[in-house]
């Protein structure tokens, strides 16, 4: 069943889009990303311009984020305070990327910037994350880590003016989880990812937040800075798709739910191995659609 799409000046099968949505949804319940990620590139690789791409997957990460916060704080997992300190970086942050898109836009750059920060980002997160499974499962070998080092990394412990998060257990300073956020939300407006596959790694090892709290708090993140992102997508570049970020929402919103319940019933390295996987392979696909040239650029068809 084909849907035309307005902004992107083309037809897609509707169907395909909503389970593109309920892929991302349920990879938004599972480890607290937004799945854009995977929602922009695979997108593009449909033959939807790549700006129109990014800006209508911060609309469904918006449904999705919903969704996934809603089961989490049910659950006790979301640490509002650490939550509104990111927020406030990661709505700075998406003013900041909103001027920078606008500006490649303007010159006829924006296409070829996506795909290279696509490759350079999900090459090197993949590659940390297909790492850390490896050596949690056993699979690989590393030496002991040394004992009584600090929970959070030493320069996070080094800024001044510390507050308390009482949900996350920490005593630390605003200015680490706010630059997160920072960079999150510069991510979100320039990419059309939510940040969540940087923001859940750096939470755990250089904020040093409970595994129990991560995910949830992530998503209400997410949650605050792509609707924010939408927003000025929709008022300076124009680029927001209504009709295909309503097909990725009606899958994405049920997806994050089914996401978020098997989060207790499988087993966390070998999902995170599965979305290294993922990523690497998303990646390598990026980078063939960068430097690939066919024989011939231009064919003829004839009717």
């Amino acid at each position: 069943m084909d849907i035309y799409l307005p902004i992107a000046g083309m037809s897609v099968n509707a169907l395909l889009m909503v389970a593109l949505g309920f892929l991302v949804g349920i990879l938004s319940g599972l480890f607290g990303v937004g799945g854009g990620f995977l929602t922009t590139p695979l997108l593009i690789f449909y033959g939807i311009p790549p700006s129109v791409a990014v800006a209508s997957a911060t609309t469904q990460l918006t449904g999705a984020s919903v969704s996934g916060v809603l089961a989490h704080m049910r659950r006790g997992g979301v640490d509002l305070r650490m939550g509104g300190v990111m927020i406030a970086g990661g709505l700075v942050g998406s003013g900041v990327g909103a001027i920078i898109f606008r500006l490649l836009q303007t010159s006829g750059q924006i296409d070829t910037v996506i795909g290279v920060l696509y490759v350079l980002l999900l090459g090197s997160i993949g590659i940390l994350m297909l790492r850390d499974a490896l050596i949690a499962l056993g699979w690989v070998k590393v030496a002991a880590p040394v004992q009584g080092r600090p929970r959070h990394n030493r320069w996070v412990a080094g800024l001044p003016g510390r507050w308390r998060f009482y949900a996350s257990g920490l005593y630390l300073s605003p200015i680490a989880p706010a630059l997160l956020g920072f960079a999150a939300g510069m991510l979100t407006v320039l990419l059309g990812v939510g940040g969540g596959f940087i923001l859940v790694p750096a939470m755990i090892y250089l904020l040093g937040m409970a595994a129990r709290v991560v995910v949830g708090t992530s998503l209400v993140m997410i949650l605050a800075v792509s609707a924010a992102t939408t927003m000025l997508h929709a008022l300076t570049t124009h680029s927001v798709d209504i009709v295909l970020a309503a097909l990725l929402l009606v899958g994405g919103v049920v997806g994050a739910q089914i996401g978020a319940i098997l989060t207790t019933r499988i087993k966390p390295d070998l999902l995170r191995l599965s979305l290294a996987v993922i990523i690497l392979m998303v990646a390598l696909r990026v980078a063939l659609g960068l430097t690939y040239r066919p024989d011939e650029i231009f064919s003829i068809e004839y009717l």
